[in-house]
């Protein structure tokens, strides 16, 4: 009885001390995530006329500078058309993409799937020359149109699996129920399908349209100057002056990437509240 008892007493002390390590690792992990954005953020607000860390002084002279400049506008102008249109045209295709391949058996499944999914598993820059040479040939290089199209096929296959989970956790129960009741397949997917499946539809657009304005490599290779995206011109003032304004827009997209984060929990919550 006493060496159970101590034998007891040790396994408890032991899982004591090993308890908390899961935390610390998460920490540590939160930690190394978060570090770049706890740099570049007291940046954006330096007084020094290039990068240092820490900063002489604070003020905020240089988000004046950024939304007093035109090259600046024009390009986040520019990332919202893109990324809207893209977002836009990804949700007409991944919509109705998503009810085929969750609904319905069909030969080349498999393969039309794994097609779907090329774009997010060819490397960027060989996307990006593809499309250069494709859009070359029908004039839309540098053109908002051009970047649309590119930008919507890269989003397609992020927007097809957050609605295709969304469409695989539906119960089908419902459309029946409402048929017996007299409505045709259209008011169905309006008036039951389409509310339920809005929280999955939404986190879908919310990714295609992040996907697109935090794009680079393909615009650097298509966008030209017409069509000129946030991040491309962020890397070309990178690459020729160590513009502090770029550490203004850099905190501008975290913020707005944590937002569209919060934004698609907040809709997940909801989805399995309803559910």
């Amino acid at each position: 009885m006493t060496r159970n008892s101590g034998s007891r007493f040790a396994d408890n002390a032991m899982t004591a001390m090993t308890r908390p390590i899961p935390l610390v690792l998460a920490s540590l992990a939160a930690i190394f995530l978060i570090a770049p954005m706890a740099i570049i953020v007291p940046m954006s607000f330096s007084t020094a006329i290039s990068f240092e860390f820490p900063p002489p002084g604070y003020w905020t002279g240089y988000y004046s500078q950024y939304f007093e400049s035109h090259a600046w506008l024009e390009a986040t102008a520019n990332s919202f058309v893109i990324a809207s249109g893209s977002m836009v045209f990804t949700l007409l295709v991944a919509l109705p993409a998503a009810f085929g391949f969750v609904r319905y058996k069909f030969h080349g499944k498999s393969l039309l799937n794994l097609l779907m999914m090329l774009p997010i598993i060819v490397p960027a820059v060989v996307s990006a020359l593809g499309y250069y040479s494709f859009l070359s040939q029908i004039y839309l290089v540098g053109t908002r149109t051009g970047m649309i199209i590119a930008h919507s096929v890269l989003s397609i296959p992020i927007a097809l699996l957050a609605i295709s989970a969304a469409l695989k956790g539906f119960d089908r129960n419902l459309e029946r129920a409402a048929m017996s009741a007299g409505a045709g397949p259209l008011r169905t997917f309006i008036w039951v399908t389409l509310p339920v499946l809005k929280p999955g539809i939404l986190v879908g657009a919310l990714f295609a349209f992040l996907h697109s304005f935090n794009e680079a490599v393909v615009a650097i290779f298509i966008a030209g100057r017409d069509a000129s995206t946030l991040p491309k011109k962020m890397f070309e003032s990178i690459r020729l002056e160590s513009d502090p304004v770029i550490a203004v827009v850099s905190t501008l997209l975290t913020g707005a990437v944590f937002l569209g984060v919060l934004v698609s929990l907040l809709c997940r919550q909801r989805s399995s509240h309803a559910a």
